[in-house]
């Protein structure tokens, strides 16, 4: 372990210039949503301020969360990315298992007391004493529990650390719980989704490494600065949506042409999150790009909202309540009006030039 080590270290020793050390920080600051005056904080953070000791356990989970993080797009490769935050501890990417990496675990409990991020992916099995997830011969929930009595704060990555996800689903026969119930006198930062977006993950630990505190969080503990507005909000298809006009099978000619998806279900005007602003994989797509509905994976409960193909009943539409079958009522409406509008006026300036031309005669 090398926790002496600043991030700028890392660059410089990987033979990435200063210029891209710049602008790492320049693109990280405006993920966060932070002011252009607060870049020269965080890049002096970068340069002086040691590398920040994560502990990262894996519960009831799939390992997501872990494969979008290893795919940010940022100007670094995977390594830089591990580098930056002293990843000493993961039992899915570390070389060491079992006791062996256990003790790797309690070394860092005791020499970062205080001082360490508790990263967590997956739940806890809550039944029956914890016994359905086991981790080194003991029971996950113990596991949880006892990395977090010293940690400085905990990110729960994920939807299934968050809210419990699919494992706490009806009618949940592990008792899955997420942290929040589980851990209740630390700072908890929430990064929902199936998985979290890699810039969004990176983002949360730079924001602690910078300021030594959790960002600005919502109501749901997610911060602010990637779920504060709705993905139907800054939606490409939005234009389609507000014009009526909706996809309503997958072989249709709608599809192909880009049309909305609201009607096959798609859940993004009741989905908080960054996905179509900062998009995946280097801003290449994202679900709704790619040509499947949102399934709404960064709310609590998406696993128990009715089916992922089933339109919303009612949504909201542009602060009123009008909803998806009303809209193109609406559009074909304002168009009729406005063709009936101009073909009255039309007709009055005739009968005008008419009766002008009659008094001229």
């Amino acid at each position: 372990m090398h926790n002496n080590q600043t991030f700028a270290d890392i660059f410089r020793a990987s033979g990435i210039s200063r210029r891209d050390f710049l602008k790492f920080c320049s693109l990280t600051s405006v993920y966060l949503g932070l002011s252009p005056s607060m870049v020269p904080k965080m890049v002096q953070a970068m340069e002086t301020k040691p590398r920040t000791p994560v502990i990262w356990l894996h519960g009831l989970e799939c390992t997501c969360c872990s494969e979008s993080f290893i795919r940010s797009s940022h100007p670094t490769i995977e390594d830089i990315i591990f580098n930056m935050i002293s990843l000493d501890y993961d039992d899915v990417l570390s070389a060491a298992a079992g006791h062996q990496l256990e003790d790797v675990r309690r070394k860092i409990m005791q020499e970062y007391k205080g001082k360490y991020i508790l990263a967590v992916e997956g739940n806890a099995s809550t039944k029956d004493d914890g016994v359905y997830c086991m981790v080194g011969g003991d029971s996950f929930l113990n596991t949880l529990k006892e990395t977090a009595a010293d940690a400085a704060a905990i990110i729960a990555w994920g939807a299934c650390a968050s809210y419990g996800c699919v494992q706490n689903a009806d009618p949940n026969p592990t008792g899955a719980a997420p942290i929040s119930e589980i851990i209740k006198n630390k700072p908890i930062v929430n990064v929902p989704g199936c998985p979290p977006i890699s810039e969004v993950m990176t983002g949360v630990v730079a924001h602690f490494h910078t300021f030594g505190t959790l960002p600005e969080l919502d109501r749901m503990g997610r911060p602010k600065a990637f779920y504060n507005t709705r993905i139907h909000d800054k939606c490409y298809r939005r234009a389609f949506y507000d014009a009526g006009m909706f996809v309503r099978s997958f072989d249709d000619e709608a599809t192909r042409k880009g049309w909305c998806l609201y009607k096959m279900g798609c859940k993004g005007p009741t989905t908080y999150n960054a996905c179509s602003k900062i998009q995946w994989n280097g801003g290449v797509s994202f679900p709704i790009g790619s040509g499947h509905p949102c399934i709404g994976c960064s709310e609590p409960n998406f696993w128990d909202k009715g089916p992922f193909y089933e339109r919303l009943a009612e949504v909201s539409f542009l602060g009123t309540d009008s909803n998806a079958d009303r809209i193109g009522v609406i559009a074909v409406g304002a168009a009729a009006a406005g063709a009936a509008a101009h073909a009255a006026v039309t007709a009055v300036k005739k009968a005008k030039a008419g009766n002008d031309s009659e008094e001229k005669a």
